[in-house]
């Protein structure tokens, strides 16, 4: 049985230190507790982030090690730079937040059900009312055809999702916040957990306590 803090909605609780999240499942440190803005911003600043399924309760991770971008490292294949020289799409930033979010959590082919649920949608909602969550937007003409969200703090943004609604819009989506995030001094992307996908883009591993002192 796997036993773990429980956090209560409403309580002002400081989370467990991150070096007790279990390694099995990789990161889990608590559950329970609420959305609101301030215990998001607390679990952002100690290198903690939601997840969680419609069937569970809130679950607070922090995965060792962290997969992450290095904002001046991102790697764009020779063939999708041709085609981005070509290519007449055109970028936004905070455009439609909450478009980019819904789009994220649209059934995909290989993810029937998605982890961004209507709590998630609203939480988020409401950290980029407060200036905390941004998104960047992707469109071919006034369609919106990719697009990624997540939540900037100091000098790191959290990435949450992307998506794309035409092949490569989350590419274009993530290269263009790297491009910001470089121009403005932001080292990291954090991208929370490994995958195969991610590390084609250049993503590689960091271990939590490098991540955590960054």
């Amino acid at each position: 049985m796997i036993r773990i803090p429980i956090l209560h909605a409403g309580m002002r609780e400081a989370f467990p230190p991150v070096e007790f999240a279990l390694d099995d499942p990789n990161g889990l440190l608590a559950a329970g507790g609420d959305l609101s803005v301030s215990r998001l911003l607390d679990a952002y600043r100690h290198g903690i982030f939601p997840w969680y399924s419609a069937d569970e309760p809130i679950l607070w991770w922090s995965p060792d090690p962290r997969m992450v971008f290095a904002t001046e490292r991102i790697h764009i294949a020779t063939k999708l730079r041709r085609w981005l020289r070509d290519c007449d799409w055109t970028l936004a930033a905070d455009r439609d937040f909450a478009g980019v979010m819904r789009a994220c959590a649209a059934p995909r082919p290989k993810q029937p059900t998605t982890w961004i649920g209507a709590a998630i949608l609203d939480a988020y909602g409401r950290l980029h009312a407060t200036g905390h969550a941004h998104s960047v937007e992707v469109y071919a003409g006034a369609e919106l055809v990719g697009g990624i969200y997540g939540v900037a703090i100091g000098r790191m943004f959290f990435g949450e999702s992307m998506f794309s609604a035409r092949t490569n819009g989350s590419k274009v989506a993530l290269f263009a916040l790297c491009r910001v995030l470089r121009e403005w001094g932001f080292p990291l992307i954090d991208a929370q957990v490994a995958s195969s996908h991610l590390m084609t883009l250049g993503a590689f591993e960091l271990p939590r306590k490098r991540f955590i002192a960054q």
